[in-house]
């Protein structure tokens, strides 16, 4: 599936604004989440680790910090993370060096939506936090479906909307007021932390991604909630 102009203008606008901000984008996500991003890739490690996956995909990688996870967390032989961002990826390579990852972790520029690799490589697909900026979903997903062996799983870190009322409210004013603020402040980017917030927003998070998913093929399909649902794993086999 060819991408329309407006997908290809939404692929360069998120590569340029990645590239942009790459180098407080770690800051960032530890400072605005308070630190719990670490946990919920943590947590989403640990239920990767049931399935021992020897080869491991990362796309949309960013700076390297879930094949981090899942080098330290499962120990494959292999992970290869994939990024449109060419800054993210080299913050990622210096500090996978500093951890001498480098023989098992390699980073690649790529597209989530034309991967290129072989079918039936790769045991696991994980992302984190990188769906909801697929220019086209279904098709991202399916690439991903179509790199995995038979019966590979994907796993999927990704922001959600928590459901208790007055929770959600909280959450909506910071995601839409108070993280755009600190974004711009730090980051010298006027647009970024308000993508991210819209980004959220608009993703079809919970049963509607479930449904997505069973709807491309993946089966024994799970959903953990994190943090009173502000982010959610999905898990499914192909």
């Amino acid at each position: 599936m060819e991408k329309t102009t407006e997908e290809n203008e939404r692929t360069t606008y998120v590569r340029s604004m990645f590239n942009s901000i790459a180098k407080n984008y770690d800051f960032l996500n530890h400072f605005l989440s308070g630190g719990v991003d670490v946990w919920w890739r943590n947590k989403a490690m640990q239920l990767l680790l049931p399935f021992q996956p020897k080869k491991i995909l990362d796309v949309a990688c960013g700076t390297g910090d879930f094949s981090i996870a899942a080098a330290q967390k499962i120990s494959p032989q292999e992970i290869i993370g994939v990024d449109i961002a060419d800054e993210m990826l080299h913050i990622g390579r210096k500090k996978i060096a500093k951890k001498n990852l480098q023989h098992i972790i390699y980073l690649e520029t790529g597209d989530a939506e034309h991967l290129q690799f072989d079918g039936h490589y790769f045991d696991a697909a994980i992302v984190a936090f990188g769906v909801r900026n697929f220019a086209h979903l279904e098709k991202g997903l399916q690439e991903m479906q179509r790199v995995l062996s038979e019966n590979g799983v994907i796993l999927i870190l990704e922001f959600s909307k928590p459901q208790g009322f007055i929770f959600r409210q909280l959450y909506f004013f910071y995601f839409k007021n108070i993280l755009p603020l600190i974004g711009k402040i730090f980051s010298q980017h006027k647009e970024a932390y308000n993508y991210l917030p819209n980004t959220v927003m608009n993703f079809p998070d919970g049963e509607r991604f479930l449904h997505i998913l069973k709807s491309i093929g993946f089966k024994n399909l799970s959903a953990t909630q994190l943090t009173f649902g502000i982010a959610t794993i999905y898990i499914a086999q192909k």
